[in-house]
Order: structure tokens, then C-alpha cells, then sequence
């Protein structure tokens, strides 16, 4: 089961996407690649239903394309927040979906945050507290398809793991259908299970992480960077040295380590 798109085509003056055919997988996490310009961010808004194609069709298989399915988390999120108040802001959505309130302390409790930040301004918050809130206002209403542009963008270390462990315990432990776009390679080769490539409008390469990635020579000639895991890998093997497999580069280099 999973999400379809038929023959999508999307533009303006010219078309960027021309009968873009494709499939994403639920209950995974799917990122989406490819150069400034590509089409990643249109494709989540096409999915999302922020905007539509001008041929073709998006096609749910398990689930209707409405706003209480879909949870939508932009690049700058906290320039879209639309009230003072971190309570006013979460609760904004229960409104809209008459839910209980309680599912605002949940979700405050799910994004690792405590429940006194409800009773401050949003302005107050941190950097990496505004993504969580944001992500919050996305998921108070339980969605069961989350799209995030650039999430961790802008964020330092400590808060960019939080959010990443974030988006693995809700496709992980609530079996939430997941997309991601990001420029970041090493971050995408490590969280996602399939991944989408993109190059100006067309459909390079999907499929899992892992096996995309195998696929070098088309990689380069898109001039898609490599995670630093594959290169490393790929490294390892010309020199004859057997390394584990892992998506992270930390655990690689201890491997290596533990075999010198």
C-alpha cells in the first residue's frame, strides 16, 4: 500500500514535472533529493494538496487526501506560526478537528518537551524549541502522513538529533508514512528507508536507501554528492578491507578501529 502518482504534471509558464510516475511506500521514511531547482519541495506540496497538478492524479491507497490526514512541517516553520502563545498555537488544530484537549499534553510529552513551555510566548523559544513546537502543531491531530521540508535545518547539533529521533520514533512506534526533504546527505542516507532522486523535474533514480546509493555512476552523472558512508565504503572495498554495514559514518570509523 502506499501513495501513486499517475502521469503528474506541474508548472507554470513551463512545466516542471511532465507525467512524473511514482510510488511511495507507507510506513516508511522517504527522502526526497536533488538539486536547488529539482522539484522536491513542489512534490511534497503536490502531495500535501497545497497545490495541484495540472494533469494526472494522486492516489491514497489506504487513507482519504484530506488536512486531518496530512501534517505538513515547512523549512522555516516558525515563520508560519499564527499565535502568540505555544498553548494557543498547538491548540489551534484541535479546534479545527474538534479533538480532545489532552492530546496537546501528549504531544508536548512526545517531542521531548515539558509542559510549561505551553504557557510561554513563542517568541521566547529556542531555535530547536520552535521546530518541536512546530512539529507539534503538525502531529497534534494524529495525521498519518508527515511531510517535512529542510527539518533540520539551521539547528545545532543537539537539537537536529532531537528532531531526527523525532521523526524515527513516529514512523518507528506509530507506524506513521513519513517524507523528507533535505540537502542533506549524510542525514538522509542514515534516516530514510527508500529515497527519491530528482533532476530538474524528472525521476532519476528510487527506491531503498541503500540500493539508490549503489548506483554511483548515475549519482555522479547528476552530480548527486554521496553520503560520506558510501564513500568510505566504497574506499574500503579497493582496498580490500571488509567493513559491517552501517548508515552512519561514526560507526564505520569505529569498525575500522577495532580492525586496524
Amino acid at each position: 500500500m502506499g501513495i501513486i502518482l499517475e502521469n503528474i504534471s506541474f508548472g507554470y509558464n513551463v512545466n516542471l514535472f511532465n507525467n512524473l510516475n511514482l510510488k511511495i511506500n507507507y510506513n516508511k521514511i522517504t527522502g526526497i533529493i536533488g538539486k536547488s531547482g529539482s522539484g522536491k519541495t513542489t512534490l511534497i506540496e503536490l502531495i500535501g494538496g497545497l497545490l495541484k497538478p495540472s494533469k494526472g492524479k494522486i492516489i491514497f491507497e489506504d487513507f482519504h487526501n484530506c488536512r486531518k490526514n496530512i501534517g505538513i512541517i515547512f523549512q522555516m516553520p516558525e515563520k508560519e506560526f499564527f499565535n502568540i502563545y505555544v498553548d494557543k498555537e498547538i491548540s489551534f488544530a484541535l479546534k479545527n478537528f474538534n479533538m480532545n484537549r489532552k492530546r496537546i499534553i501528549d504531544v508536548i510529552k512526545l517531542v521531548g518537551l515539558k509542559e510549561d513551555i505551553l504557557n510561554k510566548k513563542i517568541k521566547e523559544l529556542s531555535n530547536g524549541e520552535k521546530r518541536l513546537i512546530a512539529i507539534a502543531s503538525s502531529i497534534v491531530y494524529n495525521p498519518k502522513l508527515i511531510l517535512f521540508d529542510e527539518p533540520t535545518i539551521g539547528l545545532d547539533y543537539k537539537n537536529k538529533k532531537k528532531v531526527i529521533n523525532l521523526i524515527k520514533t513516529l514512523k518507528n512506534r506509530y507506524e506513521k508514512t513519513i517524507i523528507v526533504v533535505s540537502h542533506d546527505i549524510d542525514l538522509m542516507y542514515e534516516l530514510c528507508d527508500d529515497m527519491i532522486i530528482l533532476s530538474n523535474g524528472n525521476l532519476v533514480l528510487s527506491g531503498d536507501t541503500i540500493s539508490v546509493f549503489n548506483e554511483i555512476d548515475i549519482l555522479n552523472k547528476y552530480n548527486i554528492t554521496l553520503p560520506r558512508v558510501v564513500l568510505f565504503e566504497h574506499l574500503a572495498k579497493q582496498k580490500n578491507v571488509k567493513l559491517l554495514k552501517s548508515k552512519n559514518v561514526n560507526d564505520l570509523i569505529k569498525e575500522v578501529y577495532r580492525n586496524v
